[in-house]
């Protein structure tokens, strides 16, 4: 299955990014939603890297995921913290709700998680019909260099007794569909004996900043604006190490 998150997978993610670790993405969500006084969705909210700090906040935030362990790691520290957002297990897709939102937000480049173009185009629809008259989305992609120097990688992380190991293998860059397919592999060591290992595949898209401009556009998105490194309001250089794209459904 692709961009799978499964349990070794979900672990190594909670331990690489636990909650509220920051690229600047924490602190400038929390900034450009600080006047939001109605609900707030995140779609592929993981482990509630972002969704606990602006739950914190005083935002009014609700997620979904596709992965059954990343959840149980989100749930996990909102019960910690005495939160109870609403969380479910949904598709970017097919998901629902009975009410609109004020934004929608996608850190951290969880929209190139989507690889199908035409797919993509369809989740933006289903993004702008989710938001209430006026609402915002806010979204995050890497930029196009990132899909050049992607290469092949191996990190480990310990805790306790138990070492999580991740190799990351480039399978194939197709540059004319803008994607990348990797395999990773995840070990679980226990006092030095392997206890258990994972194989995903993991898939993602690079998109153009005019490309997304127009994407955005075509589904219906107005005011549609794009700044560099999370400093609202500067164009990104070309040396932008993360791109944030910011819209509005039409009132």
């Amino acid at each position: 299955m692709i961009n799978r998150y499964g349990t070794l997978a979900a672990w190594v993610y909670h331990l690489d990014k636990p909650i509220g670790h920051s690229f600047g993405d924490i602190e400038y969500y929390r900034d450009r939603l600080a006047a939001c006084t109605g609900p707030i969705l995140e779609p592929a909210t993981g482990n509630g890297r972002v969704l606990i700090p602006l739950l914190e906040a005083g935002l009014s935030v609700t997620g979904f995921d596709g992965s059954e362990d990343m959840l149980a790691y989100c749930r996990q520290e909102c019960r910690r913290r005495d939160l109870e957002p609403p969380l479910t297990c949904q598709r970017f897709e097919d998901f629902h709700y009975d009410h609109p939102f004020d934004a929608i937000i996608l850190p951290a480049g969880s929209f190139q998680l989507i690889t199908d173009t035409a797919v993509a185009q369809q989740v933006l629809a289903r993004f702008l019909a989710a938001l209430a008259p006026g609402g915002r989305l806010l979204l995050d992609l890497d930029p196009m260099s990132s899909l050049i120097h992607a290469g092949a990688s191996c990190r480990h992380w310990q805790t306790g007794d138990d070492l999580l190991t991740l190799q990351h293998t480039p399978l194939a860059t197709d540059y004319l569909r803008q994607t990348t397919h990797a395999q990773l592999r995840y070990e679980h060591w226990h006092n030095g004996e392997l206890a258990r290992s994972q194989l995903e595949t993991f898939h993602l898209r690079w998109w153009g900043v005019h490309e997304m401009t127009l994407a955005l556009a075509a589904a219906g998105f107005a005011d549609i604006e794009v700044c560099g490194d999370y400093r609202h309001g500067q164009v990104p250089g070309r040396d932008a190490g993360i791109l944030t794209f910011e819209a509005t459904r039409p009132g």
